[in-house]
């Protein structure tokens, strides 16, 4: 077998979706796809294609060397999304190919299905409580909502008094038992990070979610040593290396790596083995597509540090296409009592309606995140 194409798409609402074809006609999807560069991505895996056409598409681990390392410029956001949508059509085609799930390639099952949760709030979050309690009603034990809008480096107590209260709103709405995911987003620098990483604790997040910017891990050591409650992050590294230095620190307690933008199902797992071997959860970040999410599924399956899955059914970015719009089979990823079983298909699971993604690729999208002011003019984190 081997490989003559790679097409893409570029799909409302903010996705780039991949099918990588062969002469014998099995197909792998995938979604090499980083927020607000869906075309640069989507140019890098079009480069890529030179290591891939003509190559069997079953030797999976040879052609992921070949992209990372035949470059001699690694790693980054763009060149690993695009290899991280490539590898999940690579399992997606070998698991259609042999007619069991990815997990199945994996070494199996460790769970039947995996806890999820879901957003509320919006990028500037409102109505927290109403919303929490709104998902708890559908069946979710779980859900994650920012904790500020834009804060500059050194802003009055009054912004952190107003996270606090947010988060003691949707507390008070959902009871003690429900978890909380709390997402700075980047936007907390560390002096206001220190502070209210501790003004949180009587509320017992779940996890608060990139406590500071990913260049500025380091200083985790010294502002949130001691903390009753887990810190996470992860969405903002692309590599196992990356991971591997800051589980060294041990200042982490889940790693969210996301794989569309970390080098797809095979990096993920080697992250999710680094992290097993510190005794750190595992939560894949998943604010993007059906295959995404699909693919997080099954590395969650195999993953016995693996204890929640985000997706973005239903979030605030998702204008005019949903995460299910783009499946034949709707049920693939039913969440039902606030748990999506482990899709059994075969490859990810999921099949793609491609006449559909023909037709909205026709709209596409040009989406890019906010650009956010501080009073005085300057930029502020989005």
């Amino acid at each position: 077998m081997k490989i003559t194409r790679l097409k893409t798409w570029q799909v409302p609402p903010r996705w780039l979706f991949l099918k990588i074809e062969t002469d014998e006609g099995c197909y792998g999807w995938g979604e090499p796809v980083i927020e607000g560069r869906a075309a640069t991505v989507e140019a890098a895996v079009h480069e890529l294609s030179d290591y891939l056409v003509g190559q069997n598409p079953r030797h999976i681990e040879h052609l992921w060397n070949v992209m990372y390392r035949a470059g001699f410029y690694r790693g980054g956001p763009i060149l690993m999304s695009a290899i991280a949508g490539i590898d999940q059509a690579l399992w997606d085609l070998k698991g259609r190919d042999l007619g069991v799930p990815v997990h199945q390639l994996l070494g199996g099952p460790v769970r039947d299905k995996m806890r999820m949760y879901a957003w509320t709030g919006g990028d500037r979050p409102t109505d927290v409580g109403a919303g929490a309690k709104a998902l708890v009603d559908q069946g979710f034990t779980a859900f994650k909502m920012n904790g500020t809008p834009e804060l500059a480096i050194v802003d009055s107590h009054s912004k952190i008094d107003e996270a606090v209260a947010r988060v003691a709103e949707a507390r008070e709405a959902v009871g003690p038992d429900v978890g909380i995911g709390i997402d700075f987003h980047g936007r907390v620098h560390r002096p206001m990070a220190k502070v209210l990483l501790r003004e949180l604790e009587p509320f017992h997040p779940m996890f608060v979610e990139e406590p500071v910017l990913s260049e500025h891990l380091s200083s985790l050591k010294h502002i949130a040593a001691g903390l009753s409650y887990p810190l996470a992050t992860g969405e903002r590294l692309h590599t196992r290396y990356q991971f591997r230095d800051l589980l060294a620190e041990g200042m982490i307690d889940i790693v969210q790596p996301d794989l569309s933008h970390c080098g797809g199902i095979s990096e993920g797992l080697k992250i999710a083995t680094l992290a097993s071997a510190h005794d750190v959860a595992l939560a894949p970040h998943c604010p993007l597509g059906p295959l995404t999410l699909a693919a997080s599924l099954q590395l969650d399956a195999v993953c016995h540090n693996a204890f929640i899955q985000e997706q973005s059914m239903g979030i605030h970015y998702n204008q005019d296409n949903d995460v299910l719009d783009y499946l034949v089979d709707k049920s693939a990823l039913a969440i039902e009592d606030g748990f999506c079983a482990i899709p059994q298909g075969p490859g990810l699971g999921v099949e793609i309606d491609e006449a559909f993604v023909e037709e909205r690729s026709k709209v596409g999208h040009r989406w890019r995140n906010p650009v956010w002011n501080h009073e005085d003019g300057s930029v502020a984190e989005w």
